[in-house]
């Protein structure tokens, strides 16, 4: 299953424990597949530099590269221009269409909004882990 996870979901599954985390685990050990877009990436990549999280930049470098090692990159190829309060979520949006993903995972508030987009769920990763397949986001559990 193809998701597209927006750049908090990303954030605090790397620094916190709970569900975004268990998201990431479950891309890691293939259970699902995380599309992200270079502009994921490099949004991530501003947000892990942030004084306020204390990481050096050699650390977001390994964090980024392993997001690039883990995660599939799509390259959209069609602009979208959907939430009018931030357009930097269009971002997500573009990835989630090149990558034609079941869902969009996020913790942001225009995106959660939309509530689905081209027929692309959008849930909390809190839903995602709980609803998915009607099982927990456990890859011995969850069956695609």
């Amino acid at each position: 299953m193809k998701i597209v996870c927006d750049t908090n979901v990303l954030v605090s599954g790397i620094l916190f424990p709970g569900n975004s985390r268990r998201i990431l685990q479950a891309a890691s050990q293939g259970v699902i597949t995380i599309c992200i877009s270079a502009e994921i990436l490099h949004e991530a990549q501003g947000v892990l530099l942030r004084a306020k999280f204390g990481l050096h930049a050699e650390e977001v470098a390994n964090i980024i590269g392993l997001f690039a090692d883990t995660f599939h990159l799509v390259a959209p190829a069609t602009r979208v221009r959907a939430v009018q309060a931030d357009p930097d979520d269009d971002r997500i949006l573009e990835a989630a269409l090149a990558a034609c993903a079941k869902f969009i995972v996020s913790g942001d508030k225009h995106l959660l909004a939309l509530g689905k987009w081209r027929g692309i769920p959008i849930p909390s990763s809190a839903r995602f882990v709980e609803n998915t397949a009607g099982q927990p986001l456990d890859p011995a559990d969850v069956h695609y």
